[in-house]
């Protein structure tokens, strides 16, 4: 009985000896913290995407690179999440293009450049011009571009039922939210539109309360997320696209080793290109979802879409006001109808 106690003893010391020694090694902090800003709720798909982003970054890292993971515009709306981004106070965000300071990077929201997914692919993969020209003009203000997320087209939610949706020259009976650019306040009047801008964390309750009757710039997803317990409508126009970039404050980046900065370049790369083939997929499983919850969805076909498409399109060449006409003229060459 007492070898018995002596060796539960020793087996009990043993045990408390190897906890203090390797105690310390798996509670080890991160040699670095990164605040990573989102602005979709915690449910939506993108910000799944994020989550997965962080914790590949840190098993990758081996723990010594954290990624904490702040969705629902937590660290603010997006034109102030990328204000921090540049002065380094944020890390990394995945988050809407804002044009506050450069409106040039607002062309992913020029309307009607690409009207189907598989156009989409082309437009967005890794390396191509619009790959090329948003890291160039984000880091010429000190914040680096890492890739794409493509949620799909975009839509409109309504608490009122539009007035012939399909025709431009008809106004639609609605005030509509748009975001605060030219690239979508200008084909919203051409379709019919009365507009106001409204900030995108202030959507719900803008809908919600009737300071206005509709909300553009969303796809079904976003929308769905953020909006299904408000909206009655959902019209499925396709007249742009909703496409957030991955960015990374050049800050954060500099204080990076170089195989780290492959690591975080690597894994944003694998989940920017995944999100590209499942727009089509996520677009249709939304619009269902809206369905089940009593939504009315109307969907469309490329022809009926026409007169809408033709009426955005010529929009086209006043947005050189804002983003000079060097650039609409590169955009038109590389994106425009071929």
């Amino acid at each position: 009985m007492i070898e018995m106690k002596r060796y539960f003893a020793a087996a009990f010391m043993c045990t408390v000896f190897a906890f203090m020694i390797f105690a310390p090694m798996a509670s080890a902090a991160p040699e670095l913290t990164l605040r990573f800003a989102g602005q979709l709720p915690p449910d939506h798909p993108a910000t799944g995407y994020m989550n997965s982003i962080a914790k590949e970054i840190g098993e990758r890292t081996s723990g010594r690179i954290e990624v904490k993971v702040y969705p629902a515009n937590q660290l603010g709306d997006y034109g102030l999440v990328h204000q921090e981004l540049i002065k380094g106070t944020i890390d990394m965000a995945m988050i809407s293009v804002p044009g506050d300071i450069d409106p040039r990077m607002n062309f992913v929201y020029i309307n009607d450049y690409a009207t189907d997914y598989a156009t989409l692919e082309q437009v967005f993969k890794t390396g191509g011009w619009a790959y090329r020209k948003m890291d160039e003009l984000n880091q010429a203000l000190g914040v680096k571009f890492l890739g794409f997320n493509v949620e799909g087209f975009i839509g409109l939610a309504s608490t009122k039922a539009l007035v012939e949706p399909l025709n431009p020259k008809v106004d639609k009976g609605v005030l509509c939210r748009v975001p605060n650019m030219q690239a979508y306040q200008l084909p919203a009047e051409a379709m019919g539109y009365r507009i106001m801008t409204i900030p995108y964390s202030d959507l719900y309750t803008s809908l919600q309360t009737g300071v206005v009757d509709a909300v553009d710039g969303l796809p079904p997803a976003a929308a769905y997320s953020i909006l299904k317990d408000v909206m009655k409508y959902w019209y499925q126009l396709n007249y742009s696209i909703e496409v957030e970039p991955y960015f990374i404050s050049m800050k954060t980046w500099n204080k990076l080793k170089p195989a780290d900065q492959a690591i975080v370049a690597e894994v944003v790369a694998k989940y920017a290109e995944a999100s590209v083939p499942k727009a089509k997929d996520e677009d249709e499983r939304y619009m269902k979802l809206m369905e089940e919850s009593g939504i009315k969805v109307f969907r469309y076909t490329q022809a009926e879409l026409l007169d809408l498409q033709k009426a955005v399109a010529e929009t086209w060449p006043a947005l050189s006001n804002t983003m000079t006409k060097e650039f609409m003229d590169e955009f038109v060459k590389e994106l425009g109808p071929k």
